[in-house]
């Protein structure tokens, strides 16, 4: 689906106000670098820490958690899920690495520097992806909704419906935060949409029409999925399932 098609149906409920709202900014990109990325991933949740890529990949009898080298996309170590679960996002809290599953409403905590498992927790609703705002581990579940969490208890703390211009907006997956803003892959478009983390409001628009093409994403469910950011050397990478590259990008044209 197209990045025009795809938000216009989004937003095909008519307006509470006559009056339109104000048009979100879009970012265009351009690509840094390339990098080769495992065909066979169905890449649900990524991460960056300590000069590697970390991945957790979905379908029942091959999600997994791997660390990642950039160079060659190969995984330098890895810990498979159960045959049964369907893995989703994940993200690193502290020495550990969270994530979670598709619809088991299952949770695993693996040890960040062997991916050994320490332990696991349950969660109402979908998993679809997870990051890190501040001390809460932040849930999306495929709705307008971002859940908050204590990710020492699982406690849910609060939930944030997410607007773009004053509709909510629905299909959130794959999350990473970036100098405050939580980033969301929207799922089936070729968009990445900047949040607000207080408000909800989504402050700019990524359109990576154009991406897919380059990483060979012929197959439906080759979609755009997985952001992320190394904040040491201020690189933001994407990917998506079942692609042939990762890519290293740079906004263009922000406004």
């Amino acid at each position: 689906m197209s990045f025009a098609l795809a938000f216009a149906a989004l937003l095909a409920a008519p307006a509470a106000e006559p009056a339109p709202p104000a048009p979100v900014p879009r970012c265009g990109y351009r690509v840094v670098q390339s990098y080769p990325h495992d065909t066979n991933s169905f890449t649900q949740g990524l991460f960056w820490h300590g000069g590697h890529l970390y991945e957790t990949t979905g379908q029942y009898g091959s999600s997994r958690i791997a660390r990642l080298d950039l160079a060659t996309g190969k995984a330098l170590a890895e810990t498979k899920l159960p045959a049964d679960q369907f893995g989703e996002g994940s993200t690193r809290w502290k020495d550990q690495i969270i994530g979670v599953t598709w619809q088991r409403g299952i949770g695993h905590r693996w040890r960040i520097k062997d991916l050994k498992p320490v332990g696991d927790f349950r969660y109402a609703g979908e998993g679809w992806g997870v990051t890190m705002v501040g001390d809460s581990l932040v849930l999306s579940d495929g709705t307008p909704e971002l859940r908050f969490f204590d990710p020492a208890t699982m406690t849910e703390q609060k939930k944030l419906t997410v607007r773009l211009s004053n509709t909510p907006l629905p299909m959130l997956n794959e999350l990473e935060t970036i100098d405050g803003e939580i980033w969301a892959n929207v799922w089936m478009t070729e968009a990445i949409v900047r949040i607000d983390p207080d408000s909800g409001a989504v402050k700019y628009i990524v359109d990576l029409d154009g991406l897919r093409d380059q990483a060979g994403g012929n197959d439906r469910d080759a979609v755009l999925n997985g952001i992320a950011w190394d904040a040491k050397a201020k690189r933001l990478f994407v990917t998506g399932k079942y692609w042939s590259k990762l890519f290293e990008i740079a906004l263009t044209d922000c406004g």
